[in-house]
């Protein structure tokens, strides 16, 4: 399948906010990052171009952004980015109520059902 880099970016985008959502980034949230990054096969060049965006951008932009480029994706791709989403939130132990809430909200605006992502992720093995 040839991702394209709407999804890419925009799966970045959601996934800063939510590992960023508690006010840290530990340790393991960041190399969850690097995995999504790997495991979907995000040139470094647009992970670098993320990194230089979000330095500027308020999280609200960051959201809006994130957001849109995921609702120009197709249903598939927007089901991925939210199984990562949700696999994320796991990682440092404690799902956080903003974490939450983003999810939700975020899954809502994307027209995508949250018990599709549950179903999905539960599918997959935990790393």
């Amino acid at each position: 399948m040839n991702t394209n880099v709407n999804y890419q970016l925009g799966l970045l985008y959601l996934v800063h906010l939510l590992i960023s959502s508690d006010g840290v980034i530990a340790d393991n949230e960041m190399e969850e990052l690097l995995k999504v990054k790997n495991t979907e096969k995000i040139p470094d060049s647009v992970f670098h171009d993320f990194a230089r965006e979000i330095a500027s951008k308020k999280e609200r932009d960051i959201y809006q952004t994130g957001i849109g480029l995921i609702n120009g994706c197709t249903d598939e791709e927007k089901l991925k980015a939210f199984v990562h989403l949700y696999k994320m939130s796991e990682v440092d132990g404690k799902v956080h109520a903003k974490e939450v809430r983003l999810m939700l909200y975020s899954i809502k605006k994307a027209k995508i059902e949250f018990s599709d992502v549950v179903a999905r992720a539960s599918q997959i093995k935990s790393s």
